[in-house]
């Protein structure tokens, strides 16, 4: 695990392979720190969540002082396990805060090109994906639960760096962040179908991400696999997608985990912005 401890009270896990860039930062949190307690302890940095509200800003006034960030440039969606996708501007971060929280309502993925404003979402099992375009300096955040995952918001993602902002697919990188593993991922049969029906990957693909666990006879999911062939599929390099390979059931001591602590748990929160050159 690339795990960084920045100070006394915030923890980050970061991907190795990005650690050397200087142009962008990232990070996905860990429980470690903060100011939260029970099963929101300590850091939880997800503002949908029904912890104390007054905790959460203090987490994530912890979590930008440590990477020298101004809080209001960290923008973070009321996610809804959808496939909407929202650009963040010049002009967003002029916009009221009511504004700006109507027009991050229901948005599972955030892009953008505006230097030092770190997009993010929060995640407790489902998969976070972080994409960079170098060639055009434009960072995404993706929010990709099982639902997303069918309904394609990480090839949409693409899809939309490159229509908008004129990216180049064989440039681009991605991380896939701490998330719940298949050996943990049980669904039953009508998630099975579900995946079956979805066109986001061919009838082949689909049937390899499925495994029957032996004694219980229940299916396994394998969503890194799933978003690795969908990134694969648009033109990402294999060499450029990048996994995490942690579990967040297994490691639920580190990484909050809806499925390991509850829905009334903490989030990770996992962000990446550029720095203005």
């Amino acid at each position: 695990m690339a795990i960084l401890r920045l100070n006394d009270k915030v923890e980050v896990w970061q991907c190795a392979e990005w650690m050397g860039d200087c142009h962008i930062s990232h990070f996905a949190t860990t429980r470690f720190g903060g100011v939260s307690e029970g099963s929101f302890g300590g850091m939880n940095a997800g503002r949908y969540t029904d912890d104390d509200p007054e905790h959460v800003r203090q987490n994530i006034t912890l979590l930008c002082e440590a990477f020298h960030l101004q809080p209001e440039r960290l923008i973070m969606p009321h996610q809804t396990h959808g496939a909407q996708i929202r650009k963040i501007d010049e002009s967003f971060l002029y916009l009221s805060k009511s504004e700006q929280m109507e027009a991050l309502e229901g948005i599972d993925a955030l892009v953008t090109d505006v230097p030092e404003v770190c997009v993010a979402v929060s995640t407790a099992d489902c998969v976070p994906v972080l994409l960079y375009a170098p060639d055009r300096q434009v960072v995404a955040a993706i929010h990709a639960g099982w639902r997303g995952v069918v309904r394609g918001i990480v090839p949409q993602t693409v899809t939309f760096l490159q229509a908008e902002y004129g990216c180049d697919v064989k440039q681009m990188e991605a991380v896939i962040g701490p998330s719940i593993s298949q050996s943990a991922f049980e669904v039953g049969e009508e998630v099975v179908e579900q995946f079956r029906q979805s066109s986001a990957w061919t009838p082949i693909e689909v049937e390899s991400l499925f495994w029957k666990h032996p004694e219980t006879g229940k299916t396994h999911i394998d969503l890194w696999r799933g978003v690795q062939l969908q990134l694969s599929r648009e033109g990402l390099s294999d060499s450029r997608i990048h996994l995490a390979g942690i579990c967040t059931y297994q490691h639920h001591d580190r990484f909050f985990s809806a499925r390991r602590l509850g829905i009334r748990s903490g989030r990770i929160l996992s962000g990446i912005w550029f720095h203005a050159r």
